[in-house]
């Protein structure tokens, strides 16, 4: 292990991006460093917290989800860092669930509703379909799908929209598709098998079951950063990364129209894909790899966040559950928001739609982007519909990956480290690199903490 290049007592380490991976990276980080360390977290946005976002509806301060809707509960199954993080940090949650898909205005909750609405034939063939799925991957295959170092499978490099033409009835393939669409966030022939397959499974409480944070998602945001030693600077916009001669890392920054610089001992990229482009990567070397890097993984899927607060959530006579799929927009998750406060008289309805049915409606305006979320309510819903008090949305274009790691598994090493010759201190930590998920942002986060900790453990102390 290669230690620190500048010796300094103290460890100067820089995080671009102040979403999940950077606070992730910089709560890690302190944990693990054998020594205090100079955090510095750049975030050009007013706000931390990325895509973990939990704002208020200006007319009553209800609050909503505008961003990740729910975390994933890998505990029955092995080590789960993110829960054991959240129950760390004191966090209430409520479990979430829900098995019921809406079918040409029909609920669909179990293998007799299937077979009573779709037939025989379709009830048949999805339980082929599924006996497949579950033979390719087990539960135990599911929970460590992510953190193969460079194992490529035969499912990683298949497209899935082959696995789906496998299903032999339409009516069975519509309701996979429906069922899944909105967390793959893309359409099956823009992934793999093995990604199309975890989508599939994790519906499966076998597999993965669901949770959200009482009060909001975003208090994790709040607890991490109240609990990081960290200098926190927003509306920092950085403009660019490269090593000075013979020396540390250099990072340049814009904050209201004045330039800085500093530097570094380590430098974090701890941003999305999408945004990897905003930042310059300077030097012969460094340049070219990091195009790589952005190539590679340049797979964007789509999401689109409606919201709307009615005077009360008049469709719990009809629905229990947390969440619903529907048929709509290629296939749509439907939230009860308001479930996640148990003392809430308002409804709050959240609408989650993917890949390029998200995408395209992205493009229209709110006021018509509202109004064809309400037209998709399932008619047992509209029948009793309360009123409308406000509505939000929020797009959420090209912000994750359809093919996370890329069409091909590269080494964590180099996943995390795309130019380690000459700069084996500048690290990206980011969910498409796992599996889209804030428990992959996690676990990229700890990859790349322990590696930094093992680093300034090697460093000189003075």
């Amino acid at each position: 292990m290669t230690p620190m290049t500048t010796p300094r007592r103290t460890p100067r380490v820089a995080i671009v991006g102040g979403g999940p991976g950077g606070l992730f990276t910089a709560h890690e980080l302190q944990r693990l460093a054998d020594r205090p360390v100079a955090t510095t977290v750049l975030e050009a946005s007013g706000r931390l917290g990325g895509k973990i976002s939990t704002p208020r509806f200006e007319s009553s301060g209800v609050r909503y989800e505008a961003g990740a809707a729910e975390f994933y509960d890998y505990e029955h199954l092995g080590n789960d860092p993110l829960k054991d993080l959240v129950r760390e940090l004191g966090l209430p949650i409520r479990p979430m669930g829900g098995a019921a898909v809406h079918v040409d205005d029909a609920v669909v909750a179990n293998l007799d509703d299937l077979r009573d609405r779709l037939g025989a034939e379709a009830a048949a063939s999805l339980l082929a379909f599924d006996a497949t799925a579950r033979d390719r991957m087990t539960p135990r295959e599911f929970y460590a799908s992510g953190e193969r170092g460079g194992v490529a499978t035969a499912a990683a490099h298949r497209p899935f929209d082959r696995s789906m033409a496998e299903i032999a009835d339409d009516r069975a393939r519509r309701f996979v598709e429906h069922l899944i669409h909105s967390d793959l966030a893309t359409e099956p022939h823009r992934t793999s098998e093995e990604y199309g397959l975890q989508n599939y499974l994790m519906n499966d409480p076998a597999y993965m079951r669901l949770y959200g944070i009482e009060g909001g998602n975003e208090r994790l945001v709040e607890s991490l950063a109240s609990r990081v030693d960290a200098e926190i600077r927003l509306g920092c916009r950085v403009d660019s990364v490269e090593r000075a001669p013979g020396g540390p890392m250099i990072v340049r920054w814009t904050v209201d129209g004045v330039e800085s610089a500093d530097a570094f001992d380590a430098v974090v990229i701890a941003l999305p894909h999408d945004q990897l482009g905003s930042v310059a990567f300077r030097g012969d070397r460094l340049a070219p790899a990091v195009a790589a890097h952005q190539a590679h993984h340049d797979h964007p899927a789509h999401y689109l966040r409606v919201t709307m607060l009615f005077d009360r959530p008049f469709w719990r006579g009809t629905c229990s559950d947390s969440f619903w799929m529907l048929d709509r927009f290629g296939g749509c998750c439907l939230y009860d928001e308001s479930a996640r406060d148990p003392a809430a008289e308002h409804g709050v309805l959240g609408w989650l739609l993917g890949g390029e049915a998200a995408r395209t409606l992205a493009e229209s305006d709110d006021a018509t982007i509202v109004a064809k979320a309400l037209a998709a309510l399932p008619p047992a819903f509209a029948r009793n519909a309360a009123p409308l008090r406000e509505a939000r949305v929020h797009r959420w274009t090209r912000a994750v990956s359809a093919l996370p790691g890329g069409r091909s598994s590269l080494p964590l090493d180099r996943r995390h480290c795309p130019e380690p010759d000459e700069h084996p201190d500048l690290y990206f930590v980011g969910d498409y690199l796992y599996d889209s998920t804030l428990n992959g942002a996690l676990d990229s986060a700890q990859y790349v903490a322990a590696w930094i900790a093992g680093r300034i453990a090697d460093a000189p102390t003075h």
